[in-house]
């Protein structure tokens, strides 16, 4: 594809406080009329948000949240896109819902683009359109790679691997996402050049996918006696670290942010084989009752003071522009200690997961949870 992921970085890193403050004009009073429903991620939205939405647009939301994608994909699926007005699933897990007709494109005439960056607009085409209809508003983007115990976990930054999850000196001390963490493996296993095929042909065909990820589970397996802990969802990763006895994972950059706010010695690296890369973003379900509400969301989103709100309660990386000038000083010095410019340059974004993967995925998941 013509678009670049260093790109995104570079038009992330560059943006200024410049942007236009819109106006909120798009059938308020409509939107108006019944409550917002949004459904996110855990800790996306908290009460001084909320209130700031509010106050700014005169439209009373409520907040429920999910911990993982399918969590969201089977409520979508158990209630035919029925029971919310706004979901936030990542990007690369759009076409699912798609083929499931459960989301309607959005009429981007009604979305203020200018408060966006537009190395965001620009990356999220890939899986938020779809025969030429975008789905998807980008919100925000992060990474999961390793976390690690300064005083207790045996780690040479500059040489940081996937790999090093598993040396034999943490003992029982490890904690990953099931999933993911097959994902972590195989990208170690590439680089030794020990797959059948690259890791990338695991999402374009069932033949490759098993080959790899029977290579993968074996090598997992080998190791997982020194899991002390599998994490799901943002709360379980940060308790592994914090009560559990975890002194490495492979965690996102926002069980790093936050225990570090806790004051733990805590650090946050990517691996060399590159740190897995995400970007969330606003759908609408094809059965919203309140769409209007859900573009004033989007327009009240993408203001510099929205922006920083949400970066400020999740630790990760607002599409806002200008959000990054209001952030404090500690939160932007943790981006600035997490990521060289290479690591930056060698994200590994995740593909578009089509629901034929995501069903074999969560089998050989399975059978590592229970091995």
């Amino acid at each position: 594809m013509s678009f670049t992921r260093r790109r995104f970085l570079k038009g992330t890193l560059a943006a200024g406080a410049a942007a236009t403050v819109p106006s909120f004009y798009i059938n308020k009073v409509l939107a108006q009329e019944q409550t917002l429903r949004i459904y996110a991620w855990a800790g996306y939205f908290t009460d001084e948000m909320l209130a700031d939405f509010t106050e700014k647009t005169g439209i009373r939301a409520t907040f429920t949240p999910y911990g993982t994608n399918d969590e969201l994909m089977n409520s979508l699926r158990a209630t035919d896109g029925t029971g919310f007005d706004v979901i936030m699933p990542t990007v690369d897990r759009v076409p699912g819902y798609l083929d499931y007709d459960l989301v309607q494109p959005l009429d981007e005439s009604r979305i203020n683009w200018s408060g966006a960056l537009d190395s965001a607009i620009e990356g999220s085409e890939v899986g938020g359109v779809v025969d030429g209809r975008r789905y998807f508003a980008p919100s925000d983007w992060g990474t999961e790679a390793i976390t690690w115990n300064r005083r207790d976990a045996k780690v040479d930054r500059a040489n940081l691997s996937y790999a090093d999850l598993w040396n034999p000196e943490h003992g029982q001390g490890v904690t990953v996402r099931g999933h993911s963490a097959l994902v972590g493996i195989g990208l170690w296993l590439e680089r030794e050049g020990r797959l059948p095929h690259p890791l990338l042909d695991s999402y374009r065909s069932e033949e490759a996918m098993r080959a790899n990820f029977d290579v993968i589970l074996e090598e997992a397996i080998k190791h997982k006696h020194m899991l002390v802990q599998f994490w799901d969802t943002e709360n379980d990763a940060q308790a592994a670290f914090r009560t559990n006895g975890a002194v490495i994972g492979q965690t996102w950059d926002s069980t790093a942010f936050r225990l570090q706010q806790e004051g733990e010695d805590i650090a946050y690296g990517a691996p060399k084989e590159g740190a897995l890369a995400w970007m969330e973003g606003f759908v609408i379900p094809k059965n919203a009752q309140n769409p209007d509400a859900v573009y004033e969301l989007i327009n009240w989103y993408y203001t510099p003071e929205a922006g920083a709100l949400f970066v400020k309660a999740t630790g990760y990386n607002s599409t806002s522009k200008g959000a990054t000038e209001l952030l404090p000083d500690e939160t932007r010095q943790f981006f600035t200690d997490s990521y060289t410019e290479q690591d930056l340059a060698n994200l590994w974004w995740w593909p578009i997961q089509e629901p034929w993967y995501v069903a074999l995925r969560n089998e050989y998941q399975d059978r590592y949870l229970s091995a």
